[in-house]
């Protein structure tokens, strides 16, 4: 396991390069989170006033309604992006929030965690983007604690070592039900994109229950890409994080 780990890293490090050389923001330097304002009229609301990611502490009992998941098996191409591995979905999942149906376009993966949960840190965090019939946003994040290998990732972390290509297409079908803990409570928040543009007014919903990565697929994930690509943590400027 452990070599075919370490293939899966060495493997992506020319992706990971080519990648990085076509985005016009990154994680340090000139291009780090403090200058993304600065490096385009478009990411403006990068310093905003409602950003993510958060520390989510001092909760506020809302008694949330259950979150309905919706996600079929099917289809999924990996991209590598430079900045982070994408999985793309195929039509057909959804969330059911609100009252609305926000369907799953992709997920992909933060290493280290973004969001910290009382000011705990998890080496790997997942966000499943979401968006509704008017293009509006909800992100559903999971994280993963150190501990038993998980198969969907397994499932990720094999195609990637088989294919040297930017865009991968899995071999066999997958659910991103398989990315979701058994216990479905969640916290709330209103926040942003965590990248560029850091557009506003995404619903943020974090599982409670962290999911497990084993160490070596938390390695490849981390390795795949040439840094750590966690935004660092922003105020919540008064913001309620609901429970």
């Amino acid at each position: 396991m452990k070599s075919s780990i370490l293939a899966v890293s060495l493997m992506l490090l020319p992706l990971s390069t080519l990648a990085a050389e076509g985005n016009n923001w990154g994680y340090s330097g000139d291009i780090g989170p403090e200058s993304w304002a600065e490096l385009s009229s478009d990411n403006v609301f990068c310093k905003g006033k409602n950003q993510s990611p958060v520390n989510l502490t001092g909760f506020t009992e809302a008694h949330l309604a259950p979150l309905e998941f919706h996600y079929a098996t099917g289809k999924a191409e990996i991209s590598h992006l430079g900045h982070t591995i994408k999985v793309a979905t195929a039509a057909g999942s959804y969330i059911v929030l609100d009252g609305e149906p926000f369907e799953l376009k992709q997920f992909h993966f933060h290493t280290p965690a973004e969001n910290l949960i009382e000011g705990k840190s998890y080496p790997l965090e997942g966000h499943l983007v979401h968006v509704d019939k008017n293009g509006n946003l909800a992100v559903v994040a999971v994280m993963f604690a150190e501990g038993a290998a998980s198969p969907i990732l397994s499932k990720i972390l094999s195609a990637m070592r088989d294919s040297q290509a930017a865009h991968i297409e899995l071999p066999q079908p997958l659910s991103a039900e398989a990315l979701l803990p058994a216990d479905k409570e969640y916290f709330r928040f209103s926040g942003s994109l965590t990248t560029p543009p850091c557009s506003e007014g995404v619903r943020w919903l974090v599982m409670k229950q962290p999911m497990t990565a084993s160490k070596e697929q938390i390695n490849a994930l981390a390795e795949a890409v040439p840094h750590a690509n966690n935004r660092p943590v922003q105020p919540l400027n008064g913001r309620p994080v609901l429970q």
